[in-house]
């Protein structure tokens, strides 16, 4: 698993970690993602079982693991939380926030322990005496509980599924290069994992206004500037839902 730092301004830090070249072709890629501000770490959907170990080796390279305090995962698929009791194995002390939907359906990865439980609405994260980092509902695209996570200081935006792509072992870049070509590779996936029209429009008109450089999914490539605007159109102009 390779990691790339996305932002740095001292005080806090960005890094993507994905890419693993060993992982089993039955799993499907992902993307994990470190927040670290004044020394405290955060993870964003900090992947499956079978990625744990490569997680955790690349993730002692960018910080020290008793430093992670906090977990959060955007929604109960398996890629994204089922290391669980993993988690809860090596960092005993550790919060997870999890949409309060999936609060008794996350457990059953293991750990026994109490999740945070995310209203509907959303809510801010406090990390290293920060208190900006917002998570933006994003229910029913693809999770009836699902959120997004916006950081107003490094202009960065967890997308989760929504921007994801499922790109074939050739394409190894961590950013977009070339949008519409990109755009073959998530069309399926929006299609069938998106069920509502109404519900990703809805998530469109909550990000459009925010300030967002770098737009990070959890499978698939990293849209930057413009590209960012590009998803948002293609996706609002996107027929969703697998009864269409």
């Amino acid at each position: 698993m390779i990691s790339h730092e996305l932002y740095n301004d001292g005080a806090r830090r960005w890094v993507y970690l994905g890419r693993d070249p060993n992982k089993s072709d039955t799993i499907i890629d992902t993307n994990q993602y470190l927040i670290v501000h004044n020394g405290e770490g955060m993870l964003l959907d900090p992947g499956g079982i079978e990625t744990f170990p490569s997680m955790v080796s690349t993730l002692s390279r960018e910080i020290e693991l008793e430093k992670i305090t906090t977990i959060f995962a955007s929604h109960q698929d398996p890629d994204i939380i089922s290391s669980l009791a993993l988690w809860f194995g090596l960092l005993p002390n550790i919060e997870v926030y999890v949409p309060w939907v999936w609060g008794t359906f996350i457990p059953h990865f293991g750990g026994g322990r109490v999740l945070k439980s995310i209203p509907d609405e959303g809510m801010t994260f406090s990390l290293g005496g920060s208190n900006d980092l917002t998570l933006v509902p994003a229910h029913y695209c693809h999770s009836s509980g699902n959120f997004s996570l916006y950081d107003p200081t490094a202009k960065v935006l967890f997308s989760g599924d929504i921007g994801a792509a499922l790109l074939p072992p050739s394409l190894t870049d961590i950013f977009v290069s070339n949008f519409s070509k990109h755009t073959q590779f998530m069309t399926g996936f929006h299609k069938r994992w998106m069920p509502s029209n109404e519900a990703k429009n809805k998530w469109v008109h909550r990000v459009r206004d925010l300030n967002i450089t770098l737009m990070c999914p959890q499978h698939g490539a990293i849209f930057r500037d413009g590209d960012v605007k590009q998803f948002q159109d293609w996706f609002e102009n996107l027929d969703v839902g697998s009864a269409i």
